[in-house]
């Protein structure tokens, strides 16, 4: 594959929910090293957009193509409220068929809640809950990660740790591609999408981005 074909291409897909369109031909090419922002008001459709490029859900139209391994961390965590960090490390190193778990570990210490790996999921905060969620989603060190709302709950200083490990991972040549629907620090990506009207439009890089979604 030459260095700058996409890894992750999305062309012209369509769907809609009881006639109502929610994506109308939406197109994205994602190569290696990128760190990409897509933004947009709250049920514009970017859960929607994520849930078909992983394969959750089919589009109506379009086509998606991925090269490399998956990661994705979902809004809404598949998690346990009875299980502790560690169980749910160890239930997705089977998952993934890890031999090990020194990334998840180093990512505790990287995300600072490697003291909570024997806490239950109901006794965290969200904040940490989300910690959890993004580990386990960058455990497997995929070519490919999809985060939505990855930094929700996060205080002022893992906001800007979460900034850190993206861009590492980008300069590892990693593709990073994050949604939400408020944008700052947009001067720390490649590039900036806008999902609006069903399809995404190019934004200038390190323009405040943020929209008025509740």
């Amino acid at each position: 594959m030459p260095e700058n074909d996409p890894v992750l291409r999305m062309r012209d897909v369509h769907k809609s929910y009881r006639r109502r369109p929610v994506l109308r031909g939406a197109s994205l090419d994602l190569s290696a090293g990128r760190l990409v922002g897509i933004v947009g008001e709250n049920g514009s459709g970017k859960s929607t957009l994520l849930r078909i490029l992983v394969g959750e859900l089919a589009s109506d139209s379009g086509r998606v193509e991925c090269r490399g391994q998956l990661g994705y961390c979902p809004q809404n965590a598949v998690l346990h409220q009875a299980f502790t960090v560690d169980q749910h490390l160890r239930y997705f190193q089977v998952a993934y068929g890890l031999a090990g778990l020194d990334r998840a570990l180093e990512l505790l210490e990287t995300l600072r809640f490697s003291r909570y790996r024997h806490a239950r999921l109901g006794t965290l905060s969200g904040g940490t809950r989300q910690k959890l969620n993004l580990t386990v989603a960058l455990m497997h060190d995929p070519q490919v990660l999809l985060l939505d709302e990855p930094y929700q709950g996060f205080d002022w200083e893992m906001y800007l740790r979460f900034w850190e490990v993206a861009e590492e991972l980008r300069d590892r040549g990693r593709s990073v591609l994050v949604v939400s629907h408020l944008a700052y620090d947009t001067e720390r990506l490649d590039a900036v999408y806008r999902l609006d009207g069903g399809t995404l439009k190019a934004e200038p890089v390190g323009v405040d981005a943020r929209t008025g979604g509740a």
